[in-house]
């Protein structure tokens, strides 16, 4: 089975490149390498620098290469700059996300995977957040993946898309292996700006808000491992093969941390004591959110990575390795 993964040169999905790989499949990225690396995309993987907004490219790309599933990751994600450049994450998570898809429709493809968010859920109080919670996105980042998410429901019903939508939650971690973790710059993922603490590449790590109506005064997440996350794919792939029929997933462990809980951890971790900061709340930040996961586990979805430390020491890993590799990224930074 040939595999199209778009923005596979990126954290989430080059992890899941690497499990399609693990798993025998063949997997093809596109990525414009606006926030992916060259580097870390697999040598024995064909890599086509290009938009996925430009739909004689990637029809050209599916039909050349027999492709018939697109794993679709490309897109921007962080809810702050959403706020301040909404028009930029409605181009890019759903105008070109309508792109693909009419592209996917033109082709026959039979699968199309799509990397949705929690966000789409918004403020909630429940203590679990199932998938069919109420969708009151707050963000601009939020609304543009609920859009695209209609756009494939609305795709399978017209013509006949199979689909699986995946929700994240906070993602975290490396691989285990080393062959791939966040890169990103200007990152906001909490573990990563933790540990750039940790091994004094900030001065100090922030905490949005401490008033919070909390165990501890500060918001509780539910984290996942990348690794972890990328095997839901494959387990979607695989349901959505046996079942013929299109999905949405929470990709949770139904377990929420909070902040606090979190850099202590980072500090167990690393046996460093992080230098900390109150700042004020976030726009778009709810208190808590976290997954039931439980249609995900219904699929046969083994995590093998459901604990805190153990993500830490993963990225922890890696942001140690970085270090001997700067000038290759500097290098290959699209």
């Amino acid at each position: 089975m040939r595999i199209l993964v778009t923005g596979g040169a990126g954290y989430i999905g080059g992890h899941t490149t690497l499990a399609l790989l693990d798993r025998g499949f063949s997997p093809i990225v596109l990525d414009d390498l606006s926030t992916g690396f060259r580097a870390f995309v697999p040598k024995n993987v064909p890599l086509i620098v290009g938009d996925i907004g430009d739909q004689k490219l990637v029809a050209d790309i599916i039909t050349k290469n027999k492709i018939d599933t697109i794993f679709h990751f490309a897109g921007k994600v962080v809810v702050a700059e959403s706020i301040t450049n909404p028009l930029d994450y409605y181009l890019n998570n759903t105008i070109k996300a309508q792109s693909i898809i009419q592209v996917a429709i033109n082709t026959n493809i039979r699968n199309f995977i799509f990397s949705s968010t929690a966000a789409v859920y918004g403020p909630t109080k429940l203590p679990l957040v199932d998938e069919t919670a109420p969708l009151r996105p707050i963000s601009p980042y939020g609304r543009s993946k609920l859009m695209t998410e209609d756009i494939l429901r609305d795709a399978h019903a017209a013509h006949s898309l199979n689909y699986a939508v995946l929700r994240y939650f906070n993602v975290a971690g490396a691989d285990p292996h080393m062959r791939y973790g966040q890169v990103t710059r200007n990152a906001t993922h909490l573990i990563k700006l933790a540990l750039a603490a940790a091994i004094g590449e900030k001065k100090f790590i922030e905490i949005y808000g401490n008033d919070y109506p909390t165990r501890d005064g500060t918001c509780i997440r539910d984290f996942i491992h990348v690794s972890d996350l990328a095997s839901a794919h494959i387990v979607a792939l695989e349901q959505m093969q046996n079942a013929q029929s299109s999905l949405t997933l929470n990709c949770g462990y139904g377990r929420g941390y909070s902040v606090n809980e979190v850099l202590s951890a980072v500090e167990d971790v690393t046996g460093r004591t992080l230098q900390k900061r109150i700042a004020k709340r976030r726009f778009g930040d709810p208190v808590c959110i976290v997954s039931d996961n439980r249609r995900l586990l219904g699929l046969g979805w083994k995590p093998q990575f459901d604990h805190l430390p153990t993500m830490i020491e993963h990225a922890y890993n890696w942001e140690m390795s970085l270090s001997n590799k700067h000038s290759l990224l500097d290098n290959t930074l699209g």
